[in-house]
């Protein structure tokens, strides 16, 4: 496995130097005040949002994001937990969203796993102190206390939302196999525990978040 350094100048070589390749790393993830700080309902958008791009057309999904901030009443915690059976009904037929009636259960799903967290001191807060060094483990509650935010859903949510994290990416994957990391794109938790280790090197190696570590690797493949 490269060092994170010689994977650096691999990206460098390849977006044109090493300003040009800062440029593109981008900003860096927040801070736990930072996650703390947003309210449940952005949170329960941003898993909404990532959940119905799964699969599907992301600019479709953003366009219409308008109406599925009214129809869900901005997302609004208590009146997405209290959805009935005529809701449903009436969102399955809502011509402001996308009409995927398993997607639209999620939504009170992810209303219920987020109030779950509030003698946690909240969904931000529980994502916001959760050590970067465990990322794989934040991305396993997801998995399977939330709704339809397993795979590479919860790491875009998370990533969006600003949570240091990794991007299993096809460029990304593509780095770690040619590590010697994985062999193929990871599906098991020994697999997902080997990429946390190698993360967890370069970032010892670098002094670099999780986040831009991610960024490197993909443009670098």
């Amino acid at each position: 496995m490269r060092t994170f350094d010689e994977i650096y100048e691999i990206s460098a070589e390849r977006k044109g130097g090493h300003d040009a390749l800062e440029a593109l790393v981008g900003e860096l993830p927040k801070s736990a005040d930072e996650l703390a700080a947003i309210s449940d309902d952005r949170w329960l958008a941003a898993m909404t949002k990532c959940v119905f791009q799964a699969g599907f057309n992301w600019k479709v999904v953003e366009s219409m994001w308008p109406g599925f901030e009214a129809a869900f009443e901005g997302f609004d915690i208590g009146h997405c937990l209290m959805l009935n059976d005529e809701d449903f009904e009436r969102l399955v037929s809502d011509t402001r969203i996308v009409r995927y009636g398993a997607k639209i259960k999620a939504v009170q799903q992810n209303a219920a796993f987020i109030t779950s967290m509030a003698d946690q001191g909240g969904v931000g807060k529980v994502i916001g102190d959760w050590p970067s060094e465990d990322y794989i483990e934040l991305l396993q509650l997801l998995k399977k206390s939330a709704a339809r935010m397993g795979g590479t859903t919860g790491q875009y949510c998370l990533r969006f939302q600003g949570k240091d994290s990794f991007l299993l990416s096809q460029s990304v994957v593509g780095r770690l196999t040619a590590e010697g990391v994985i062999d193929k794109a990871p599906g098991s938790q020994k697999a997902m525990r080997q990429v946390q280790d190698a993360f967890n090197i370069w970032k010892e190696q670098s002094g670099r978040s999780l986040t831009e570590i991610s960024r490197v690797l993909a443009m670098s493949v």
